[in-house]
C-alpha cells in the first residue's frame, strides 16, 4: 500500500477512506480528508518533515504521520 511518505516530489495521490481513523484531528481540520488530492512539494534536508499541498494549502507534516496516511497514486 502507498502512503504520502512514498510519494516523490511532484507526485499526487488521493487520500484513502481506510485511514480516516488514523489521521490526526488537526490534519482533518486542515483539509486532509478522504477523497482529497495531495501533492508532495518538498522534503526537508534531513527527510523530516515533508511539505504537501492539500486544497491549495501548504502543510508540513512529520514523516511518521505521512507513513500512516494511505493514498492511491494518480
Amino acid at each position: 500500500m502507498n502512503s504520502i511518505a512514498t510519494l516523490q516530489i511532484g507526485e499526487r495521490g488521493i487520500i484513502s477512506e481506510e485511514c480516516l481513523d488514523i489521521i490526526p484531528l488537526k490534519l482533518l481540520e486542515m483539509g486532509c480528508l478522504p477523497g482529497t488530492e495531495v501533492e508532495l512539494l518538498q522534503i526537508a534536508p534531513l527527510k523530516d518533515p515533508i511539505y504537501i499541498c492539500v486544497n491549495g494549502s501548504h502543510l508540513a507534516i512529520r514523516k511518521e504521520t505521512a507513513c500512516q496516511i494511505i493514498i492511491t497514486k494518480i
